[in-house]
């Protein structure tokens, strides 16, 4: 299993506060360490590898998660109790 996050940087080079948010919360719980890899998407940069994968799955949230497993599909999380829920803590189990 693969978990990208993707984390909004605004223009002015401050970052998303919803973004820092979620962020503190992975590392209070201890579930950061899942995840694999965090692309920026900067705001105004539509080359931004974070803005490049948000115009591929069609998401205008940030921060959002793609999972991705072995022969499925990948999935998007908008909401991170959601990938909490779903993956992280079935994960964890």
């Amino acid at each position: 299993m693969k978990i990208t996050m993707v984390k909004k940087i605004m223009a002015d080079g401050s970052p998303c506060k919803k973004c820092s948010e979620v962020l503190e919360r992975l590392q209070s719980s201890g579930y950061l360490e899942k995840i694999d890899q965090v692309l920026i998407a900067k705001e105004g940069e539509t080359s931004s590898e974070g803005a490049l994968l948000a115009d591929h799955y069609q998401v205008d949230k940030a921060p959002f998660f793609v999972v991705e497993e072995d022969g499925q599909e990948p999935r998007v999380y908008t909401v991170y109790f959601k990938l909490v829920k779903e993956v992280l803590n079935r994960q964890a189990a």
